[in-house]
This record gives C-alpha cells, structure tokens and sequence, in this order.
C-alpha cells in the first residue's frame, strides 16, 4: 500500500468534497480516498504507487488546485 497525501485549495463544503471523489476513484489502483474541506488534505491510497500528475489532472477536473505534500 502507498499513499500520498496533498494540500487542495478551493474546497469549502461536503460538495467539494465529493466532486474530488468522483474524478480521483478514475484513476487506476486507488483504492482509498480520504478528503477534507475543513483541512484542504487529500490523501490517495492504492495498492501500489498512484501518479501524482493522474491525481493533480483529477483534482484540476473537479475544479481545484492541489499541491503533493
């Protein structure tokens, strides 16, 4: 198991949230997903390493700005 975790600027609400959801599950061996707008933290779990740049793209889809830890 790997994770990465980053820092998504722009999120304000359960919404933002699960807009973030639906775009990073896309991405091939995510198997966990856990975001929070209260902190701005998303942290991606997969079997084996995610792609920063697959999960930036992802993040930048649902209409938001990230940063890798």
């Amino acid at each position: 198991m790997s994770s990465n975790e980053y820092h998504v600027t722009g999120m304000t609400c359960g919404h933002c949230e699960m807009s973030i959801r639906e775009e990073v599950v896309k991405i091939a061996g995510v198997e966990d997903i856990q975001v929070s707008a209260q902190t701005g933290k998303l942290v991606v779990t997969g079997s084996d390493a995610v792609d920063d740049a697959q999960v930036l793209a992802a993040v930048d889809e649902a209409g938001y700005s990230a940063v890798r830890v």
